[in-house]
């Protein structure tokens, strides 16, 4: 499908970014340049590297890579500008007749680009009150609060990301509807897209996510962060799984087997809830991530501009 962007997406560990290298790499070998654009909220910033997985310049294979390392981990992370940023960087791409791959597993960040989303806007007084109640008993009675207001957006959402439901709360709040009612339908794509999704049996992926987790502090998450500290973390950076765990590590909190077990906990209910955001898009093409066919495949996607029919969610 000429002039589409093609978006590859799934939970975390399925190994999207190495697909999207290959993809990359297949289409310029026939004459069909490709850019990739990141769409993971936590490898926006810069020196946030081990814990996010996030590709070197020398993993990159000199294929253009956008929106990494743009913010500072002290700044916050807004989706309302990541979707300015990623259709000015996709409408780039195309106006230099390449092909954008738009791949991550951040799945309001992945739709802001690829639908036609309208951010709601903000209102200090109900912010202030949502945060402060954050800030007083933490995220589980903000969480038990949206799930009766609005049980999906609870659920893609989480427990524990504070930021993620006070936003949801206050567009509650501004809007009188659910968090999820903007969200448009599958006819209301931006651009054209074609949207391919790793999937991996339960078993599988947690076996590569607790290894991913392992890996992580091998590699010296812990003195990334500690590294990071001096010159500020932000409230989203602060949180971010692992990194709230290193952070614990580092104060005294939890040892290190805590932490790693921590993170591993998290990172498995995290994939979860990704599974349940790309899972309700029924125009996505699901490949079995560890498939030696899944590049020609994906290809095959690509070229024919068409999806499978829809499946359940890829995972139990």
């Amino acid at each position: 499908m000429d002039s589409a962007i093609i978006a590859i997406v799934g939970a975390t560990g399925t190994g999207k970014s190495a697909l999207a290298l290959e993809l990359a790499e297949a289409m310029g070998a026939e004459g069909r340049p490709s850019e990739i654009v990141n769409a993971d909220a936590m490898q926006l910033y810069r020196g946030m590297n081990i814990g996010t997985a996030k590709l070197s310049p020398s993993e990159r294979r000199v294929i253009p890579h956008h929106l990494l390392d743009v913010l500072e981990p002290s700044e916050e992370a807004s989706v309302a500008q990541y979707q300015r940023d990623a259709r000015a960087a996709i409408d780039g791409i195309l106006s230099r007749g390449a092909t954008p791959i738009l791949v991550g597993g951040s799945g309001l960040y992945v739709s802001s680009v690829l639908y036609d989303f309208q951010f709601p806007g903000h209102d200090r007084e109900v912010r202030d009150r949502l945060e402060g109640e954050l800030e007083s008993h933490g995220p589980g009675i903000l969480h038990h609060r949206l799930h009766g207001l609005d049980p999906v957006a609870a659920q893609a959402i989480g427990p524990h990301n504070g930021r993620r439901l006070v936003r949801a709360l206050e567009v509650v709040a501004i809007t009188g509807k659910p968090f999820g009612a903007g969200m448009p339908s599958e006819s209301a794509r931006w651009r054209p897209a074609v949207t391919i999704g790793l999937r991996a049996e339960r078993p599988a992926l947690i076996a590569r996510l607790d290894a991913r987790v392992e890996r992580m502090w091998h590699d010296g998450l812990v003195a990334e962060v500690e590294a990071l500290r001096p010159s500020g973390l932000g409230v989203t950076a602060a949180r971010a799984i692992g990194y709230a765990q290193a952070i614990a590590q580092l104060d005294g909190v939890l040892t290190e087997p805590e932490a790693i077990e921590q993170t591993a906990t998290l990172t498995r209910r995290y994939a979860r809830r990704q599974v349940g955001w790309f899972g309700r898009s029924p125009g996505t093409h699901w490949l079995d991530a560890d498939d030696p066919q899944r590049l020609a495949l994906a290809r095959k996607a690509v070229v024919s501009g068409t999806a499978s029919k829809p499946t359940s969610a890829p995972l139990a």
